[in-house]
């Protein structure tokens, strides 16, 4: 059976979700930071044309590693709820078929990313003084992507039955790995902006490779024995229902920043190397988000598998006060410090300002990004994967879009790039609210059973 001290059914609220988390966010800490490196040693190294390739290929990597990376959450919402409710059969059951997708995924995203890179990248509008570096990180990056599907899947296994340690061990490794290598390749030989590609392929596979040996050595329920992966048709078709909304989310959400960033590819090189070093800042903001958010998903999967409603509505409010809280002092510190920060990957005065003009802009409306994510991740948990997505649809993509194409054709400014993002952040948390008050009300409303 699973073990009892990653089991989230018993126990201190506060104490189990921090316990989880914490090796979350220092491991999503050392990802942002080698993710990080990659700008910061291309754009020191390389130059400005660098740093807006690899900028230039970032939101559009994401469409695609952003489905897959939803189906694995899926699995993960599985096995969890499986764990909870303490159906030891149905959890190895889930393990192998999670396994079974993952390798399909994989190989299948391969195909799309090195296959599609340079109509892809066309499409956005990138410069023709872009392209080249962009094809060829991209290109690189997918013929590895293998690695991060894999890991993802593996790490969803291992989180879904309460460990959250080992993945920051596996993460830990990797981003020194990176770093090193970006060093080494870009900063001492010189080898191209093609070398940041391969530094993150090599780093994702030796993470996948360990968490794998994690897995089959374990002695636990989610123990996985490679003759054994295969797809079991009742559990694949539950994950599939769970996962394609997450997935079909995080599509969502990518395939709207593609389009900001096609409009961005509009006002050139500086833009782009400005806001993607901006975007990469960002990315810490993310960090305690997507940590608690990923607590929140295991803890309300296990607690919901077990019936325990009332510490399902203690964990939610619990992680949410963390997660906003977080979000917004990293939000005043780099509303602070914005222009060192985005001078630290290119000094230049144009990529300097177009960092900084959306850093000032956004950095005070973290607290609604960060609603967001743990409200999504709340329905999650409890398997109503459908809510978030049709919430991203709506807010994400589709308004932003609208934006966009409305405010181009009457007059094209780069503000309108920076601002569509609040602005949608504000409609998703509005709308989110009302679907929670929908979610309580229903269930207190419900007939007890007799």
């Amino acid at each position: 059976m699973t073990t009892n001290a990653n089991l989230m059914t018993e126990g201190s609220i506060p104490k189990k979700i921090i316990i989880f988390a914490f090796p979350v966010f220092i491991g999503n800490l050392f990802q942002q930071l080698y993710n990080t490196a990659d700008s910061l040693i291309v754009g020191n190294f390389i130059g400005s044309s660098a740093l807006a390739a690899v900028s230039s290929a970032g939101n559009l990597i994401f469409l695609i590693t952003g489905f897959f990376i939803g189906l694995s959450m899926g699995a993960g919402v599985v096995i969890s709820t499986y764990i909870g409710a303490k159906k030891v059969e149905y959890v190895k059951k889930a393990v192998h078929t999670a396994v079974a997708l993952g390798i399909v995924s994989s190989i299948l995203m391969t195909f799309i990313g090195t296959v599609f890179a340079p109509q892809a990248l066309l499409l956005m509008g990138t410069p023709a003084n872009v392209l080249p570096e962009s094809t060829t990180y991209f290109r690189i990056y997918f013929a590895g992507a293998s690695g991060m599907v894999l890991y993802n899947t593996f790490t969803s296994i291992l989180q879904a039955s309460g460990d959250s340690k080992h993945p920051l061990f596996y993460l830990i490794c990797s981003s020194l790995i990176n770093i090193t290598l970006d060093i080494v390749l870009i900063g001492i030989f010189h080898f191209g902006v093609g070398a940041a590609a391969l530094a993150t392929t090599i780093s994702q596979f030796t993470s996948a490779i360990l968490a794998f040996i994690k897995l089959v050595t374990v002695n636990d329920d989610i123990r996985l024995i490679p003759k054994e992966i295969r797809f079991h048709k009742f559990i694949l078709i539950r994950i599939l229902k769970v996962g394609l909304p997450s997935a079909f989310q995080n599509s969502i959400i990518g395939f709207a920043n593609v389009v900001v960033q096609s409009y961005i590819n509009y006002f050139q090189k500086a833009a782009i190397a400005g806001i993607g070093a901006y975007t990469k800042i960002e990315g810490f903001v993310f960090i305690p988000i997507t940590s608690f958010a990923m607590a929140l998903t295991t803890f309300i999967g296990q607690n919901n598998g077990a019936k325990k409603t009332d510490r399902v509505k203690k964990g939610f409010l619990f992680g949410m006060i963390c997660s906003i809280t977080l979000a917004e002092l990293i939000g005043l510190i780099i509303f602070i410090f914005a222009p060192k920060l985005i001078a630290g990957f290119d000094p230049s005065e144009d990529v300097v300002f177009f960092g900084v003009q959306r850093a000032r802009i956004c950095a005070f409306f973290f607290c609604f990004l960060a609603y967001s994510h743990i409200v999504a991740s709340y329905f999650r948990g409890l398997g109503k994967t459908i809510v978030p997505m049709l919430v991203m649809l709506i807010c994400w993509c589709v308004i932003r879009v609208s934006i966009l194409a409305i405010t181009s054709s009457i007059h094209r400014t780069i503000l309108i790039t920076h601002w569509v993002y609040p602005i949608t952040w504000v409609l998703s948390t509005i709308v989110y609210t009302y679907m929670l008050y929908r979610q309580i009300h229903i269930k207190e409303k419900s007939p007890k059973p007799m």
